[in-house]
């Protein structure tokens, strides 16, 4: 028996990663799962499961976890991207069905500042997370079922290796996503465009460098990259999810991967609103090779030791 910890012991400190990534919801589905308009992904690691955000549809990530046999029971940390309610959808639901199991599934949620800002349209219609128009009707739900939001205004490590970036200073891009919702000013309390000040993202740090996961990275690819590094200055080894660059120009799409050329990237997952011809374009760019190339579906994996695992789909 002791002969094999060893075995053991010694195969776990040549990995180069603490987690194990698997995505739960996004555009493509494999067989038997749902495919949908969002994205969540699980880092499992030997101690504990974080998940980083939770779908559009209530059951998706349910769905998926199931058929993909994995127990979100022991989930107890979620981090979320920012509002949006294909990030967000799914929260209350998970919390639901797992708490009768762990008091802590899906307990401490965290956010950046901004999160529970009321959105409207420009006829005057509330928007909010979750499948909620209503921002505090969110909180209120969410909190009587025992969650506890945590609101970063900094990086947090949230657990051994894995960071969320907080708020995420915009000096490259200023604003990467959809137009059309307002949200009031702070000072003046007018309504003004909403540039979802309250998009992070997460960092997994591995011995290559960082892996970046965006959920739409609305702050900006190099933003956010540019966050991790703040953090720890170490290459952008790897990125996962989705990165807002599926109607980007091509300019915008060949500085961004220029950048992230420079900044060491050399296996990409782009999904959900990445976009395949961005994903494809940003590959050729930086010359990442084919089998370090996915445009991630339900069950796509990347594993401790840096390798993808691809979805039936893909």
């Amino acid at each position: 028996m002791k002969y094999f910890q060893i075995l053991f012991g010694i195969f776990c400190l040549n990995l180069n990663a603490s987690y194990e990534i698997t995505v739960l919801a996004t555009n493509i589905s494999n067989y038997g799962g749902f495919g949908e308009w969002s994205f969540s992904a699980l880092f499992e690691s030997d101690k504990e499961s974080i998940l980083f955000d939770t779908g559009f549809h209530e059951d998706t990530v349910l769905h998926n976890a199931k058929v993909l046999n994995k127990d979100l029971s022991k989930v107890e940390k979620v981090i979320l991207s920012h509002f949006h309610s294909d990030h967000t959808g799914g929260l209350i639901k998970l919390r639901k069905t797992y708490k009768p199991f762990n008091k802590n599934a899906f307990k401490n949620v965290y956010v950046t500042r901004g999160f529970f800002a009321q959105r409207y349209t420009a006829s005057g219609d509330l928007v909010g997370p979750g499948n909620y128009s209503d921002a505090n009707k969110f909180k209120k739900d969410a909190e009587g079922e025992g969650i506890t939001f945590i609101i970063l205004d900094s990086h947090a490590e949230i657990a051994k290796d894995l960071f969320a970036t907080g708020t995420v200073l915009r000096t490259d891009e200023y604003y990467n996503g959809p137009k059309g919702l307002l949200v009031r000013d702070g000072k003046s309390n007018n309504l003004v465009e909403d540039i979802i000040v309250d998009d992070q993202s997460a960092g997994m740090l591995t011995k290559s460098g960082w892996v970046m996961m965006s959920g739409c990275g609305h702050s900006g690819v190099i933003n956010t990259a540019k966050k991790l590094q703040s953090i720890h200055n170490v290459p952008i080894y790897g990125a996962i999810g989705g990165f807002h660059l599926f109607q980007a120009s091509d300019d915008v799409i060949d500085k961004t991967a220029i950048w992230l050329k420079n900044a060491g990237m050399e296996k990409f997952m782009g999904g959900h609103c990445t976009g395949i011809y961005a994903a494809e374009r940003v590959a050729d760019i930086i010359g990442i090779k084919r089998d370090d190339l996915s445009h991630t579906a339900i069950g796509s994996v990347l594993t401790r030791d840096l390798s993808i695992i691809r979805s039936s789909v893909e």
